[in-house]
């Protein structure tokens, strides 16, 4: 189909929202586009266009090129733009869910989780079921008959890595999983027992005052179970200062499996480790810094 894009816009209200636990909020928007929004995995990115700085609601036309025409509007009627993951897409009744990390209201996109309300307009960049080929945007793609996963979030990454675990439950025989959620606060510790293949460790921070991945980081170098590596020599790249670190699996070995998002900082550590110390397959590890400290949110 030409002229068909891969992603596009689509206008939506928000619907209604619920506490998940005291630091996720599920959001469902819902509007007649979503019958075209398509999810091709369950850690599938997505762009959300805010209010802009003076409260004007994005109104971008849903057709051309999006990001170079809000560029064009004056800086203070550009909406506010933020990369979400798809949690799930009911296109029957035109309702799409997303989760979000609700970390007060500094940054403009917390802040409008926190206050919006049902009937308010937003608008999305989300894959296009018109599109005819895979429109991308998700690192989740193990090999088929996959055997071992291992899954290291924080919790502007939980909401994939359930969606990952959800996948994996409908399949027939999934692989075994070890998994590493840092969260905020014990609340947010929630019951995963459903998936029996998965061994979860939930790594709170509140009660041990620590900050970002100082509980994660340890856990994973003591606890986690990698294959055995003949040389761990292996060069790890360094990204130059102000790049996101972004490494996408490409092995096709179905042994074993890796995918670790969470602030840019501490997913660089753990790459280190896993990689330069035990020497695990770069090739087998999605590293994903899905934030960075001091970038607003």
């Amino acid at each position: 189909m030409a002229g068909v894009q891969g992603y596009r816009l689509f206008n939506v209200k928000l619907a209604r929202k619920r506490a998940v636990s005291p630091s996720l909020l599920s959001l469902v928007f819902s509007g007649e586009d979503v019958a075209k929004m398509k999810c091709d995995s369950p850690d599938q990115r997505i762009k959300m266009l805010f209010p802009s700085e003076d409260g004007t609601p994005p109104s971008l036309p849903n057709e051309g090129q999006w990001y170079q025409l809000s560029l064009e509007l004056p800086k203070e009627k550009r909406p506010v733009i933020r990369t979400y993951t798809l949690r799930h897409v009911d296109r029957q009744r035109q309702e799409v869910t997303v989760e979000f990390v609700s970390h007060g209201t500094e940054g403009p996109a917390s802040a409008w989780a926190i206050h919006s309300q049902p009937g308010e307009a937003i608008q999305i960049v989300a894959p296009n079921v018109e599109y005819p080929e895979d429109s991308g945007g998700y690192e989740w793609t193990p090999p088929e008959g996959l055997k071992k996963a291992l899954i290291i979030a924080d919790e502007t990454a939980l909401p994939a890595a359930r969606g990952i675990l959800e996948m994996l439950a409908a399949q027939a025989n999934p692989p075994q999983v070890q998994a590493f959620f840092e969260v905020p606060e014990e609340g947010d510790c929630a019951d995963l027992s459903a998936f029996e293949f998965a061994e979860i460790n939930w790594l709170p921070r509140k009660p041990h005052g620590t900050t970002h991945g100082e509980c994660l980081i340890p856990a994973v170098q003591q606890h986690a179970r990698t294959p055995q590596a003949n040389s761990s020599d292996e060069a790890v790249h360094e990204e130059a200062e102000g790049e996101l670190l972004w490494d996408k699996a490409t092995s096709c070995s179905r042994e074993f499996y890796g995918w670790v998002a969470a602030e840019s900082s501490v997913v660089k550590l753990l790459r280190r480790h896993l990689i330069g110390e035990r020497g695990v397959n770069h090739d087998a590890i999605n590293f994903m810094a899905y934030w960075s400290k001091g970038r607003v949110r």
